[in-house]
């Protein structure tokens, strides 16, 4: 595993198209992995890497907490697109899994083979009850529709690298849909864009805090409609 020299293009072009469908190193939330990786690279990405700048850009508004971030700094070839597997780790985590396999395999729930009556109906019972959890649907997922409004700085914006920057914020929970642009005045236009989220993963802050990142093209960002789904 590894980026590869981070200080290098090469290691940043890889950096960038990891974080294509990523929004931080490993798991949902920033982490000890995100800080290990950004300690490594020692100027922002070239505008061009724009998965890697909005994940710089971001991680740069943890550097004051980076300490109280969750999870355990490793060395910084353990991070990144596969390449030379590690071994020691998968047989470990392997050799655990089969443990845990043996050790349930080891366990009766519902006692030996010669039951009583009353065995025999606390079975039936947990059965019962486990079918029973097993049916229920699952809960509701509370979803809202945003329509975003996105102001470049001025009228020399690029605003298809822009929309690309925008578009290139990906996380659990929101999906990108149609957009626009719409003049705003003296040549100026803005990005208008729509995207639904899941109220419980993604908030207007997140978004917010992401797209104005992109500070070389970004001047704010406003939620034009809020509608429940």
């Amino acid at each position: 595993m590894g980026f590869g020299d981070l200080k290098a293009p090469s290691g940043l072009k890889v950096l960038n198209d990891y974080l294509a469908d990523r929004s931080y190193i490993e798991g949902c939330v920033p982490s000890q992995a995100d800080v290990a990786v950004f300690e490594a690279i020692t100027a922002p990405p070239p505008v061009a890497l724009c998965h890697a700048l909005r994940w710089f850009n971001h991680m740069k508004s943890y550097q004051s907490q980076k300490n109280s971030l969750p999870g355990v700094k490793k060395p910084l070839g353990q991070y990144g697109p596969a390449g030379v597997a590690d071994t020691t780790t998968c047989a470990a985590s392997a050799a655990a899994t089969v443990k845990n396999d043996d050790d349930d395999d080891d366990i009766d729930l519902f006692g030996s083979d010669e039951e009583d009556a009353e065995a025999v109906r606390l079975k039936e019972e947990r059965i019962a009850a486990y079918a029973a959890k097993k049916s229920k649907k699952p809960a509701l997922i509370a979803k809202s529709s945003l329509l975003l409004d996105v102001k470049p700085w001025d009228d020399e914006t690029d605003m298809a690298k822009l929309e690309e920057c925008v578009r290139s914020i990906q996380m659990d929970g929101l999906l990108w849909g149609q957009s626009k642009l719409l003049p705003v005045g003296y040549g100026i236009k803005k990005l208008q864009i729509n995207c639904v989220v899941e109220d419980d993963k993604v908030g207007t802050d997140i978004l917010e805090e992401q797209i104005t990142a992109f500070e070389d093209f970004v001047q704010s960002m406003d939620v034009a409609a809020f509608n429940k789904i």
